[in-house]
């Protein structure tokens, strides 16, 4: 060429540039606002960057990049068997996050896993020390209980396990054909205790009423009347005393109290008649 540079010149003029893009485009990255980087120089822990632009040494640096946010696990379904020797069969979800990236790179090798793995293994036992009715019944104390073991021991990974949730427990169809029948059977001796005690209840109110009697004939007689008056609502009724009759003093008093309180005389001179006669 006569004038300018010449042509393999321009080659590696071109061939360097390209060299430098690829080279800066190595060394800029940008890492997320949930997100850590965690750089290796060389293999060796240089620190923690990020979030924003992170400059790095192309070929000798290496990021890890680490989520902060909440992750969710999910643990299969593990089959069981409890301290009264019945099998069933729960699964659960438990939530975590990364609290320090460096310890849950440098410290376990994949923490999702490590996680996972000892979700299933914590939950085995615990539900392998209870029995079948406290599985039942006491499910967030489960939760709680295995929560507090994981937080414990992932403490050390530097991840925090936020909640833990029993999703399912499963039992076999006969084992809950059985559950059900027994359920039925405490209704039913349930409703029997309730008629007992209102029996005895009431057989103690009896007795008490036929002691007031027995110590106050007027209150008897009084009480009798009140009910031949109730029943002669739906009809004649005439009461007859035998003349010389025992029971005609406390008859009388009665009579006389009852008129009082009904304000009449009719039963009582009907009665009195009928005596005379």
């Amino acid at each position: 060429m006569a004038s300018g540079l010449p042509a393999t010149d321009i080659i590696g003029l071109v061939f360097l540039l390209i060299v430098i893009l690829v080279f800066v485009g190595l060394s800029f990255r940008v890492v997320k606002e949930w997100e850590k980087a965690v750089v290796l120089r060389l293999g060796r822990l240089l620190g923690l960057k990020g979030p924003g632009i992170i400059f790095l040494i192309p070929f000798v640096d290496k990021p890890i990049i680490v989520d902060l946010r909440i992750n969710s696990v999910d643990v299969p379904s593990q089959s069981i068997i409890t301290r009264d020797n019945v099998s069933v069969a729960i699964d659960a979800v438990v939530y975590y996050k990364v609290v320090d990236a460096q310890k849950a790179v440098t410290t376990v090798f994949n923490y999702n896993v490590a996680v996972l793995n000892l979700a299933q293994t914590s939950l085995r036992d615990i539900a392998g020390q209870m029995e079948l009715d406290e599985i039942l019944t006491k499910r967030e104390s489960i939760n709680l209980k295995l929560q507090e073991i994981l937080d414990t021991i992932t403490e050390g990974w530097g991840i925090k396990v936020t909640q833990v949730t029993i999703r399912d427990i499963r039992i076999s169809q006969d084992l809950l054909s059985a559950i059900a029948k027994q359920a039925e059977a405490e209704r039913l001796r349930r409703s029997r205790i309730i008629i007992s005690e209102g029996e005895k209840q009431a057989s103690t109110i009896l007795a008490d009423a036929s002691k007031s009697y027995s110590s106050n004939p007027v209150a008897m007689q009084l009480r009798f009347l009140e009910t031949l008056s109730d029943v002669s609502q739906r009809g004649s009724l005439i009461v007859v005393v035998p003349a010389g009759s025992e029971i005609y003093p406390t008859l009388s008093t009665a009579l006389s109290a009852y008129e009082l309180k009904k304000g009449g005389n009719g039963l009582a001179g009907q009665t009195d008649m009928n005596q005379r006669k």
